[in-house]
C-alpha cells in the first residue's frame, strides 16, 4: 500500500475507533478490565458504616480515635493484542474482510486502553511469531500499531495458536490482559496452551468469521482454494450431502472451540463480518463486570 493511501487509512481508522472508545466504551472498558489490585492511599476518621477491618490501629492509637485506611485501584494494565495474520484473514463475502474487522476492533480496544493509562503491545502470528511490538503508551504508539494492523505482511500463511500462546507466556513476565484475534481455524489443539496462558494472564478470545464460512451456498461446481495451505479442489455445491457435511464440520468446530474456552475459563465473543462489533464488545464487557 502506498504511503499516502496508508496514512489516509490510518486516519480513517483513528477517527472511527477513537470516537467509539470515547463515546461508547469509556467507562465499560474500565469496569470490565481491572487493575492489578488495591493500593493504600491515605487514612481518614472512621465513619458509621465503614468496615472495621479497614481500621488503622497504629493511627487510631496515636490519636485516641478510630481511623480507617483508604485504598485506590492500581489501574495501569498491560494489554496485549495477539493478531492472527494467516491467509484466511483475507476472506470476506460482504463489504468487510476478516482482516478489516480485526483491525477496527483491535484499534478500538487500543484507544480504550490508552484512555485508561494502559500500555498496548501487539504480537502478529501465523504458524510462527511474525512480529512483536513491545507494550507502550501514547497516541504515536497507537498510530504505529494501527499502521501495522493495516499493512503488515506475514512470512507464512498457516495458523498455530498454541505457538503464540506459549510465546506470550514466556515473553510477558507480569500479568497482562491479552486479546486473541483469530477465526480459530486451526488444525492443531491449542486448549492446553490456552489453559496455561490464562493461569498467568487474563485471556480474552475474539473470533472473527464470515457468514459464508458457516454453510456452503448452492452454486454448482466451484473450485475452492485453501487460503492457508494453497491447495485447490473442485466441490459440487449442488450436492446436498456435500453441503450438509460442510455444515456439520463447521458446527463441530465451533462446539470444540467453545468447549476449549469454557474449559480454560476464558471469556470469549464471536463477531461476524456483517454484524455490528460494537454490540458484541458491549456484551463482552457487560459479561465481565
Amino acid at each position: 500500500m502506498e504511503t499516502s493511501e496508508l496514512l489516509k487509512k490510518v486516519r480513517q481508522i483513528e477517527i472511527k475507533t477513537r470516537g467509539l472508545s470515547n463515546n461508547i466504551f469509556a467507562g465499560q472498558y474500565h469496569s470490565a478490565f481491572k487493575g492489578r489490585g488495591m493500593a493504600f492511599s491515605e487514612v481518614r476518621e472512621y465513619e458509621f458504616g465503614d468496615d472495621i477491618r479497614d481500621i488503622d490501629w497504629n493511627v487510631t492509637a496515636r490519636y485516641s480515635k478510630p481511623f480507617v485506611k483508604i485504598y485506590e485501584e492500581e489501574r495501569e494494565l498491560t494489554v496485549m493484542l495477539l493478531v492472527d495474520v494467516s491467509g484466511s484473514r483475507f476472506f470476506g463475502t460482504r463489504e468487510t474482510l476478516k482482516k478489516d474487522m480485526i483491525t477496527e476492533i483491535a484499534a478500538t480496544l487500543a484507544f480504550s486502553a490508552i484512555q485508561n493509562n494502559d500500555k498496548i503491545g501487539v504480537i502478529f502470528f501465523s504458524n510462527r511469531i511474525e512480529k512483536f511490538i513491545p507494550p507502550k503508551k501514547g497516541r504515536k504508539h497507537i498510530l504505529y500499531v494501527i499502521r501495522e494492523l493495516i499493512d503488515f505482511e506475514p512470512q507464512e500463511t498457516q495458523t498455530d495458536i498454541s505457538r503464540v500462546l506459549q510465546y506470550l507466556t514466556n515473553a510477558i513476565k507480569k500479568r497482562c490482559t491479552a486479546f486473541v484475534f483469530s477465526d480459530y481455524i486451526d488444525k492443531g489443539d491449542y486448549r492446553h496452551a490456552l489453559t496455561i496462558a490464562n493461569k498467568k494472564h487474563d485471556m480474552v478470545a475474539i473470533q472473527v468469521f464470515d457468514e459464508r464460512e458457516t454453510e456452503m451456498p448452492k452454486i454448482g461446481l466451484v473450485k475452492i482454494k485453501d487460503a492457508e495451505s494453497g491447495s485447490e479442489k473442485y466441490v459440487d455445491t449442488d450436492s446436498r450431502n456435500v453441503r450438509e457435511a460442510y455444515k456439520q464440520w463447521w458446527e463441530k468446530r465451533q462446539t470444540e472451540m467453545d468447549d476449549a474456552f469454557k474449559r480454560s475459563r476464558v471469556d470469549s465473543v464471536s463477531v461476524r463480518t456483517d454484524e455490528d462489533y460494537v454490540k458484541a464488545l458491549i456484551g463482552l464487557f457487560n459479561k465481565r463486570r
